[in-house]
């Protein structure tokens, strides 16, 4: 069954859901906006994959193992998902007695994205990405390589999305859809526009030119720091023309307290 789904807005998008009668969409906490009367909300630890029919499944067939094993993989799932920074509930709404209508939106000013997976290719985001999908979707988190995570900051924990149906994601600012392979087979991106992209795409983190003197420059002047994401492949990159830090920086600036520090690069004294 599609999702049948319209974002709306501009400068903060909204996405207003419609719901058949027994068709169940969630979300992560603090992303619902507005639900019509015959829509119930559950809260629940689980995602869709240790929900649903698999509950059935263990209680019917797997008795206390089945159960047990259900918990474990619940457990296992919130670990994952405290450990990335991310909501540790979902909200789960499913529409009864004829069609429903739910209201979700992201955090951030910025753009929605409705991406339609067909069970060949999973699609990963940049964390606080996800919004909501059908319970055909499953999310979960992957966690790049040591070296990618420290050096990008952004890369080291990712939002992975697999199975089938309609899973909808926010980002800042303007979204830019991109394929590598239109542009040599490579992009080099500020580790902070990336939001989302296609399995296949590989992603790393470069250093920002050579230790020399240019190389320098780029780091304390440029205002990029000292890495830059790379994204290599055939496959769709959504970039986001506004990052996390930038408006953190200009609400500090607009506030008295300018933390970007007078280099605007390597320099900069922003916390987060």
């Amino acid at each position: 069954m599609t999702l049948q789904q319209e974002i709306v807005g501009n400068a903060m998008q909204m996405a207003v859901v419609s719901l058949q009668p027994g068709q169940t969409v969630y979300c992560e906490a603090g992303k619902f906006l507005f639900k019509t009367t015959n829509v119930t909300m559950e809260t629940r630890l689980s995602g869709p994959s240790n929900s649903g029919g698999g509950q059935q499944q263990g209680g019917a067939g797997g008795g206390m193992g089945g159960l047990l094993r259900q918990a474990m993989g619940t457990a296992m799932q919130v670990g994952q998902r405290a450990l990335a920074g991310e909501s540790l509930a979902f909200q789960y709404f499913t529409a009864q007695s004829g069609e429903g209508t739910v209201g979700f939106a992201g955090v951030l000013p910025g753009e929605m994205r409705a991406l339609e997976l067909d069970g060949t290719r999973a699609w990963f985001a940049e964390k606080d990405a996800f919004v909501a999908a059908e319970s055909t979707v499953d999310f979960g988190i992957a966690f790049q390589g040591g070296r990618t995570g420290r050096s990008g900051g952004e890369g080291f924990v990712l939002e992975k999305f697999t199975g089938r149906g309609t899973v909808i994601i926010a980002g800042a600012g303007n979204f830019i859809d991109l394929n590598p392979a239109d542009f040599g087979g490579r992009i080099e991106v500020d580790t902070g526009c990336v939001v989302a992209f296609e399995e296949g795409i590989q992603y790393g983190v470069q250093r920002v030119g050579g230790l020399n003197r240019q190389g320098l420059m780029n780091a304390v002047f440029g205002g990029e720091g000292l890495s830059l994401a790379t994204l290599e492949g055939n496959g769709r990159v959504i970039l986001q023309s506004l990052t996390i830090e930038s408006l953190a920086n200009a609400l500090k600036k607009a506030q008295g307290g300018d933390k970007q520090g007078p280099t605007g690069g390597l320099f900069s004294t922003n916390a987060g």
